[in-house]
């Protein structure tokens, strides 16, 4: 059995007795029943995911692959493929969004190179891992992405990195990625998987103007007629379609439900991964939380489509793995309120009259 398969066979439904016995502690906290809101939720789906009613953290780790993609050639980005390395060199260096946020917040940042179209292996770039599969995917609307094998390397890629974290500490993971024209497969595999329109999905990514979001809509629409046949299995789906980040973002999702940690969903992109992941292993995104809702095309329907909610809602479309990040420490404050409060009989705090 292949790595992919046997992740797929060990991953376990959430544990209902684990979120129940969550949930006494919570309602014995000195606070009306339920007052905490959707805090309260999230820590009984954590200690639901970590089989643990005592919903115990350790560390938290932000997983950033970096790819580059075929369909690029399009024209359906405003920027050059080149950001790609260029953006993989200053996350590396520290210089990026999610480098600052990782490091004020104490989390643990793994970049990985899966494939960018520069190979820049040979004198390896400071902070970045090379996993690579390829050097980019070739453009959808020519032929598949990639192929069979490398979508199930990429995804396995993820997986790796998952239990590579998990072994480290981490009991949150981020996902987050790199790849100038990633938002175009990635509203591919949505549209794909939710049967929402490209023109409803498709956003302006990098910042193309109306010409560019036109031919960012009929390359989606163009590849959907061409790959339909491959959309009946997650690996297909991404062979055909994906990117070799996605893929791996795919694969982070399987590998952390199979190690009972709980993955936050970032943005757009990421969530097309996740996406992918709950059509691998059907019921996976009650293992998922999702960070925010991306102000990038239609990341609310995709959201939707899920039945998925986003903890925040700041407007941001910079992917990354930022959004992750900031709801990374959300969830930490959730679980501090409840592991630091006082319960009503250690604080002597009289209870709910009956």
């Amino acid at each position: 059995m292949s790595l992919l398969d046997d992740t797929i066979a060990s991953i376990e439904p959430p544990d209902a007795d684990a979120a129940r016995g969550a949930g006494a502690r919570l309602d014995a906290l000195t606070k009306p029943p339920g007052s905490l809101g959707y805090l309260e939720e999230i820590v009984r789906r954590y200690a639901a995911i970590r089989h643990d009613p005592a919903a115990r953290a350790g560390r938290g780790a932000i997983t950033l692959f970096a790819g580059d993609h075929g369909i690029a050639a399009a024209g359906v980005s405003a920027y050059p493929q080149a950001v790609t390395v260029e953006m993989l060199r200053n996350i590396g260096a520290g210089g990026a969004a999610i480098s600052v946020l990782a490091r004020r917040m104490g989390f643990d940042l793994i970049v990985t190179d899966v494939g960018v179209a520069a190979d820049t292996s040979a004198a390896p770039m400071t902070g970045v891992r090379y996993r690579r599969v390829g050097a980019g995917t070739r453009n959808f609307l020519e032929g598949p992405a990639m192929s069979l094998v490398q979508a199930r390397s990429a995804i396995e890629v993820g997986i790796e990195t998952a239990r590579e974290a998990s072994a480290n500490g981490a009991t949150l993971i981020g996902i987050g990625e790199m790849g100038i024209a990633n938002s175009t497969p990635a509203a591919a595999i949505l549209a794909a998987l939710s049967g929402v329109a490209p023109a409803r999905l498709a956003g302006r990514g990098t910042g193309v103007d109306d010409r560019g979001l036109g031919r960012k809509i009929a390359a989606i629409e163009a590849g959907l007629k061409i790959h339909r046949a491959s959309f009946g299995h997650g690996v297909n789906l991404i062979a055909a379609i994906g990117g070799f980040e996605i893929a791996a973002m795919t694969g982070v999702c399987l590998g952390a439900a199979a190690a009972r940690v709980p993955v936050v969903v970032d943005g757009f992109i990421a969530t097309a991964a996740a996406a992918a992941a709950e059509k691998l292993r059907p019921g996976l995104r009650e293992q998922m939380f999702f960070a925010h809702r991306s102000a990038e095309g239609g990341h609310a329907l995709a959201l939707e489509a899920l039945g998925a909610r986003a903890i925040l809602d700041l407007e941001m479309r910079l992917g990354e793995g930022s959004g992750a990040a900031l709801a990374m420490g959300v969830i930490q404050a959730a679980l501090a309120l409840f592991h630091e409060m006082a319960t009503f009989a250690s604080a002597g705090v009289s209870g709910k009259i009956e």
